[in-house]
């Protein structure tokens, strides 16, 4: 690696501001890591892609990391990732032990960030070398593996495969010309409306409205959450943190960061789904489960080494397939297509620089979250008692500017914004996966585009079946996420059934 050509000051600066900004964000309940991508990824047009990529990847680490802060002082958990965080976190908390929690979390979250980018650099280029090898038949399967696991995985199924095909069907809005034949012809476009939605919706205001405006809009509607103040911030009253409490727990943290690693690269899982199986298999492997939710520091060590592992796992697919893991990687596609770039399986050979910087920018990042997190415990603490009333214009007025000024000051962006905010906040309302919807959105053209040329290749539709053992393989992984959704989801309500 040529460190020299992007370590520089500016190159520092912003994945320490990034780091930063990124655990403020977490540590305020209602703010995510997505949110903060959100709001800053106008910035990154203005600062190339090395350095943008560094800020983005810097509030990525931080504000999964973050979460851990009111999770364990409040019993809120400011991410939904830190959401198995509280059950141990909060009860060491009351009894006293919060400054040892909190730095029990940081120390597991460092562990499970470094271990995740260790399978980002090892499996990325591998797969990605793997994938060059795939025809157009082989590039929607692997567009529809990917949304049949992240609605598999949703909470209701049908709903998640519902939010996926409604996000690829919002995509096509606009002028059709996958094909010469095609070119100029409109389609989904309302009468009336073809001056403002000819090029369709553009990517960037429907990922801050969805991300940015809608959390925005949640809280307002929620309020400033009872007990969040002051006086309710305890930090190492009672019990200081010990290196020892770590002593048998390195199976713990193993397995935590690989689940947590394997979820990241599944596509639109989240970190949420992460630390719950992080949890829950710590909870099954210890030998006193019953002290799980009751203060037990293994909880902590399993929830947050989970959540962290996603955070290299779910830029594996991103890098190589062109498919984000997460919602937040899903923004990254938005700093990549700022500056035009296209990821999938030629980005990390046609791109060694940007791969290289991306993989230090990760290193520092977790390094830069640990040292600020352990060594400035008590004051980051209290960025949980920052009024909203304060927080949610300054970020409106950032999102507002950003969709304004992304396209070079298109007022329909604005709009687009406004449209895709309120979806985003009516979203949970109807039951709709946000994940799903906007990783279909964003697969959506290359998904039809990659269907198109494989017919026009092959002339059948059989080809989807035949083309090679891999279009098999990937049709045996669809079928087997549906089904096995299906059985678990079956289970979950005949257990429902028998608890009522």
């Amino acid at each position: 690696m040529d460190f020299l050509q992007f370590l520089t000051p500016m190159y520092l600066f912003l994945i320490f501001s990034g780091t930063l900004v990124g655990i403020i964000f977490g540590a305020i309940p209602g703010m995510t890591a997505t949110m903060a991508v959100a709001v800053c990824l106008p910035l990154t047009y203005s600062l190339g892609l090395d350095n943008g990529l560094a800020l983005l990847l810097g509030l990525y680490v931080g504000g999964i990391s973050g979460g851990l802060v009111p999770a364990i002082l409040l019993g809120i958990p400011g991410t939904p990732s830190s959401i198995t965080t509280c059950f141990d976190g909060y009860p060491m908390a009351q009894r006293g032990e919060g400054e040892k929690a909190l730095r029990i979390g940081i120390i597991s979250s460092l562990v499970g960030g470094l271990i995740s980018l260790a399978a980002l650099f090892l499996f990325a280029p591998a797969l990605a070398e793997f994938a060059i090898k795939f025809s157009y038949v082989e590039k929607f399967l692997i567009i529809l593996f990917a949304l049949t696991v992240m609605a598999a995985l949703s909470d209701n199924m049908l709903l998640g495969i519902f939010s996926g095909f409604l996000g690829i069907f919002v995509s096509l809005i606009g002028v059709y010309d996958v094909t010469e034949g095609g070119n100029g012809q409109y389609r989904l476009i309302p009468p009336g409306t073809e001056y403002w939605l000819e090029g369709g919706f553009s990517l960037l205001p429907v990922l801050i409205g969805l991300f940015g405006l809608a959390t925005i809009l949640e809280g307002a509607e929620a309020g400033m959450p009872k007990g969040q103040s002051l006086k309710d911030i305890k930090v190492g009253e009672h019990s200081r943190f010990r290196w020892s409490v770590f002593k048998g727990q390195v199976v713990n943290l193993v397995r935590s960061s690989s689940i947590g690693t394997f979820v990241g690269i599944l596509p639109g899982v989240g970190g949420s789904a992460a630390s719950i199986l992080s949890y829950t298999a710590a909870k099954t492997a210890s030998k006193d489960p019953d002290s799980f939710g009751k203060g037990n520091p293994a909880g902590i060590i399993a929830s947050e080494s989970g959540n962290n592992g996603l955070t290299g796992g779910a830029l594996v697919p991103l890098l190589s397939l062109g498919i984000p893991g997460d919602s937040t990687t899903a923004l990254l596609i938005g700093a990549f297509t700022l500056q035009g770039i296209q990821v999938g399986p030629l980005f990390i050979g046609n791109n060694p620089g940007t791969w290289d910087s991306m993989i230090v920018a990760m290193l520092l990042a977790n390094l830069v979250m640990f040292g600020l997190m352990y060594f400035a415990i008590r004051w980051l603490a209290m960025v949980v008692a920052v009024p909203k009333h304060i927080l949610f214009p300054v970020i409106l007025m950032m999102c507002v500017i950003g969709a304004y000024t992304i396209n070079y000051g298109i007022m329909f962006d604005v709009w687009t914004l406004l449209i895709f905010g309120i979806v985003g906040w009516l979203a949970p309302k109807l039951k709709l996966e946000i994940a799903p919807f906007i990783i279909g959105f964003i697969l959506g053209p290359a998904a039809e585009i990659y269907f198109v040329k494989s017919l026009e290749s092959f002339g059948t539709l059989s080809i989807f079946f035949t083309k090679s053992w891999i279009a098999l393989l990937l049709w045996a992984l669809i079928i087997g996420s549906v089904v096995g959704s299906a059985m678990l989801a079956r289970r979950k309500a005949q257990g429902q059934g028998a608890a009522a």
